[in-house]
């Protein structure tokens, strides 16, 4: 029977599983651990993780461990004996020793159909790779990289004009539903346990940079429009115009009737200007600009921009 929970959770993408344990009446959460508070933005105020501000208004003990592997947070939670650790974008490795803890085990929420996508952006790739269904997997955690017994999965289809953003939402919300249903499988005795295969048909999810978003205009315009969803909302994908920043944030491939009339040009020229149309050239095809945020400005659609910087064609995207 599961009833003692202790949540090990940091990000947005936790605060929905963590409000679900909160409201339930099947479960008691003990304490919460999450990343220390922050320093950010200009004026780098220090500022607490989404997950802790949950935690404190719910009256919840909370402790954010800058190692959660040291000896001290091993014996803060062995006092605490919960019935299961639930883990969700907690940040740090957790240790053998507390994998072993609960009877329950350590159970994950994470956003991938594993053993697809194993790693720390799950989300973000699926969309940048162009998958048709992304989901959530409930696993037993073990001493490998999201490598544990899977427990139960959700599909979720991914639209066609879905962002990192978007993907993130629905998933958040399938997580906390599933995270439930999980822990009742496993209270009542009926959960089932599957073993991952050793390789994942995917490549890892590695943590995304801001150095992610630069487009590479050899690409084709489908790579860079899936880049530019994928990274919407953050690290959000980039290029420079002029020897300033310029942010993409909507863009659509052309149709093949336009890629066969275009003349082909060199990769990141501006191939195609009207007054509410910018149209680039890539490595395949053109690439319609919908949406950007030009260095210092806020972002416009292309139409408003093309209104307070006239763009000529020829002129080229991504030069240093």
């Amino acid at each position: 029977m599961i009833r003692n929970v202790v949540f090990m959770g940091t990000p947005d993408f936790a605060v929905g599983t963590l409000q679900a344990l909160i409201a339930s009446q099947d479960y008691k959460v003990q304490a919460v651990f999450t990343q220390p508070d922050k320093a950010r933005g200009r004026g780098k105020a220090m500022q607490m993780p989404p997950v802790k501000e949950i935690a404190l208004a719910a009256g919840i003990p909370v402790y954010q461990p800058e190692k959660i592997r040291e000896p001290k947070w091993i014996e803060v939670l062995r006092n605490l004996r919960p019935d299961v650790i639930v883990v969700v974008a907690f940040g740090q490795i957790i240790p053998e020793e507390i994998l072993k803890l609960p009877s329950g085990g350590c159970i994950n929420v994470h956003a991938s159909l594993l053993p697809k996508y194993r790693g720390a952006a799950p989300i973000q790739w699926a969309v940048i790779n162009g998958e048709r269904e992304s989901g959530v997997t409930t696993m037993r955690m073990n001493a490998g990289l999201d490598t544990g017994d899977m427990i139960m999965r959700e599909i979720v289809t991914l639209a066609p004009d879905e962002t990192g953003g978007s993907l993130f939402d629905r998933l958040s919300a399938v997580g906390a539903s599933l995270l439930l249903k999980t822990l009742e499988a496993i209270s009542d005795g009926t959960a089932q346990y599957e073993r991952q295969p050793q390789e994942s048909p995917t490549p890892y999810a590695a943590m995304l940079t801001k150095k992610d978003g630069r487009v590479d205009w050899t690409k084709s315009a489908a790579e860079i429009e899936r880049l530019i969803r994928g990274l919407n909302p953050w690290p959000s994908a980039y290029t420079t115009y002029r020897g300033k920043t310029l942010k993409l944030w909507a863009a659509e491939v052309c149709d093949d009737m336009e890629r066969e009339n275009c003349t082909e040009l060199q990769a990141g020229t501006a191939a195609e200007i009207t007054k509410t149309t910018l149209k680039i050239q890539t490595g395949k095809g053109l690439l319609s600009i919908l949406e950007l945020q030009l260095e210092g400005k806020k972002r416009m659609p292309i139409d408003a921009f093309l209104r307070g910087y006239p763009i000529e064609a020829g002129e080229r995207f991504g030069e240093e």
